[in-house]
């Protein structure tokens, strides 16, 4: 078959070409196959696509499977049926083509391209080597292992990662110091009740955390941030706590001045606060030499949170608290007499993971991939908007592309033009800095893109970064 069958105009047989790969639900592969051959520009907007029937032979499914698909395409936008004409591919007002084919500057009905940080790209989960470390763990499990569960974590797990975080991040904690949770929002919700409030808060950082906090009666307040990273002499002996991003502060970028980590210690020494180490992006560094956790210098007066949410995924759940020796008692009963959260055998299997040498293969392979992905998008961005300097990429899952002042807002709304879900990085500035508290960020980046490169898979990366490219403001 020739690439022709691609064109809007023509009229699919029954030889329509899908993969339906992956186990479970076959209505559900199949949608996912149709979305992805449209977002892939194999199905041009128009294509008429195979009757079900047709179709459902052709891949050997039920008929009401394929129509049941069908009908719920054309109820999410993807499709369009009319009677007497059969089902097409919905006139798209950006429709994803080949690169060199001319774009019309018209809007797309949802995000064809996502480009929004945090999100890892789950087809590359490891997954043979996760279900051998998950045969080895069960194989292994002591009775206890499948009763009740243990609101400290699982001890196999929490031997694993003190191990793991002496080593990769220098951490200094036994097991005992060690609790496990449900990824660090859970980490955080049980240090709100713990700690009480008010915090300190980096004025950029993800606005999820500040709205979680709030509603555990936590309120916190702005710390300024420029190129060293938070500002950590505006703190106050009123403050119990400061929650910071030492490794790579986000989203702007860049660790914590050595200067700087040694202050907010010292503060906490003095006071008698805490200093919340949010260890994101700890383990992904491209450019520079690794970073170790301000948990190091002392750790009775730093609580380290990290979690396997980028680094794996975040359907696990499972995060951790390297905890003072004062809070540890606080934290579990905080959590309850059982554990309700982390599976037990999900831990085991993750502790099998990392004492495997599996996790640090991991972490190197998606290490490689995001450095690619980086140097893809600097490489774009040279090439159609040199202009436009890109920033924070010495680490990380994404980049700050720095945009001439006031121009921002314009940017996002050209990218959703553009079919691209994509975010300013006003969006992630504390409500309590307003302007003044913009007045200490590094000239520049007082307008910007918040860009995360790990979320497309490698098919669509491309095509997401030239839609990047055409919502950029000009020279």
């Amino acid at each position: 078959m020739t690439d022709s069958w691609v064109n809007s105009a023509e009229i699919l047989g029954s030889d329509l070409p899908l993969e339906l790969s992956g186990t479970g639900n076959r209505r559900a592969l199949l949608m996912a196959a149709l979305r992805e051959a449209v977002r892939g520009g194999r199905l041009a907007p128009g294509t008429r696509l195979p009757p079900y029937r047709s179709l459902a032979a052709d891949l050997g499914l039920a008929r009401n499977t394929v129509a049941d698909a069908y009908a719920e395409l054309v109820a999410e936008g993807w499709l369009a049926a009319r009677q007497g004409s059969g089902t097409r591919v919905a006139e798209r007002a950006v429709p994803v083509t080949p690169l060199h084919r001319p774009r019309t500057p018209e809007r797309a009905a949802r995000p064809v391209h996502d480009l929004v940080q945090g999100q890892p790209d789950p087809s590359v989960f490891p997954r043979t080597a996760w279900l051998a470390s998950a045969r080895r763990a069960l194989a292994a499990a002591p009775d206890d292992a499948f009763g009740p569960g243990d609101p400290h974590g699982r001890p196999e797990l929490r031997r694993a990662l003190a191990g793991y975080l002496a080593r990769v991040r220098g951490v200094r904690a036994a097991p005992e110091r060690i609790v496990v949770c449900s990824g660090a929002a859970h980490g955080l919700r049980l240090l709100a009740e713990v700690v009480g409030g008010p915090w300190a808060a980096e004025e950029y950082g993800l606005p999820f955390h500040r709205t979680l906090l709030a509603s555990h009666g936590v309120g916190t307040r702005p710390l300024g941030v420029d190129a060293d990273g938070a500002q950590v002499d505006g703190l106050t002996r009123h403050d119990r706590a400061v929650l910071l991003t030492p490794a790579h502060q986000f989203p702007t970028g860049g660790p914590l001045h050595p200067a700087r980590r040694a202050a907010v210690v010292d503060w906490a020494r003095a006071t008698g606060g805490l200093v919340v180490e949010d260890d994101y992006d700890g383990e992904f560094r491209y450019d520079r030499q690794p970073v170790g956790a301000v948990q190091g210098l002392d750790p009775e007066h730093v609580v380290l949170v990290g979690s396997v949410s980028k680094s794996l995924s975040p359907t696990l759940r499972i995060g951790w608290l390297v905890l003072p020796q004062r809070l540890v008692g606080p934290v579990v009963a905080a959590k309850g007499e059982r554990e309700q959260f982390s599976s037990a055998t999900e831990q085991l299997t993750l502790a099998d993971f990392v004492e495997s040498g599996a996790y640090d293969r991991q972490v190197r392979r998606m290490r490689q991939r995001h450095r690619r992905r980086r140097d893809q998008l600097v490489t774009a961005l040279e090439r159609r908007a040199p202009h436009v300097r890109v920033t924070g990429i010495a680490a990380g899952l994404h980049a700050v592309l720095e945009l001439p002042p006031g121009t921002e807002r314009s940017a996002v709304r050209a990218a959703a033009w553009q079919g691209l879900a994509v975010e300013g990085l006003a969006d992630y500035l504390h409500p309590g800095a307003g302007q003044a508290g913009r007045e200490g960020l590094a000239e520049g980046l007082r307008d910007g893109l918040v860009v995360g490169y790990a979320t497309p898979a490698e098919s669509a990366y491309p095509e997401a970064l030239e839609a990047l490219c055409r919502a950029l403001p000009p020279e």
